[in-house]
This record gives C-alpha cells, structure tokens and sequence, in this order.
C-alpha cells in the first residue's frame, strides 16, 4: 500500500523560516532509516505558498491566484509517499518522524490501479499508468 504524508504548513513554514542545521540533520536520519527500510518513494519540503498559485476550473473557464494564501491550515509545506504494509505501519513510521513542536501531518492512502473498476475503457489506461510508473521510477533512479 502506498501512502501520502502531507506535512502541514505552520506560520513558520509560510515565514520562509528554514529548518536549523540541527533539524536538517535529524530528518535527514529519519528519511534514511524510511529509505534503508525500503518504506520511502519519495519525499520533498516545499517553499511557502507565496512561491506558488492556485489553479481553479469552473465551467471551462480557468483562474488562477498568486500566492501567498491566507489560511495556513489549508497548506502544505512538505510530503513524504511511503509504502507500507497496512495503514497501522505507515502510522508507526510517522510517529518516528523528528517534530515535536505543534507539527501536523496527514496520511492518506494514493488509489491503486487494484482499486479501479475494470472494463473496455479503463483497462487500457490502467495499463498505460502502470508503464508510466515503471517508467517514472527508472527515470528516479538515474
């Protein structure tokens, strides 16, 4: 099972404060114990949201807002996907993770194509999705 950890945005996050070296180095070591247990896909900090924009669709017309966002409860500003074997074990590899300080994260199991159901249509774009994926992870490991 693959899962989606959001890590929550904070005022500090939407701050641009960086992490302290310290803080770098610990989730360094937590990022390599996910990867030495073959836990994480992948994982990445984001920049604050006024770095980014929000991109709406309604009806065929298309908006678009430039950060930053005033609601920081609705941001993010990190992620891991991780697989693991149930939901239990990807919440026990998140309460290793190094916050302590008001943190929040969000786990939500990522759709398999397992989990569609199958019929003329959608057997031959599942089947292209699962090449993308073969793709995509080869192109990860160069």
């Amino acid at each position: 099972m693959r899962f989606m950890v959001l890590v929550k945005a904070n005022a500090e996050t939407e701050a641009d404060v960086l992490p302290s070296s310290e803080d770098l180095a610990e989730m360094g070591r937590y990022n390599e114990e996910l990867i030495d247990a073959g836990v994480m896909l992948a994982g990445e900090g984001l920049k604050s949201s006024r770095h980014g924009a929000r991109v709406r669709y309604s009806k065929g017309d298309i908006k678009i807002t430039d950060g930053p966002f005033p609601e920081t409860k609705e941001l993010l500003a990190g992620f891991w996907i991780i697989e693991a074997k149930s939901k239990k074990d990807a919440l026990d590899w998140m309460r290793k993770a190094p916050f302590r300080n008001g943190e929040e994260l969000e786990l939500r199991e990522v759709f398999e194509a397992e989990d569609f159901p199958v019929d003329d249509v959608s057997r031959e774009t599942l089947e292209k999705e699962k090449i993308w994926r073969v793709e995509l992870a080869e192109k990860a490991k160069r």
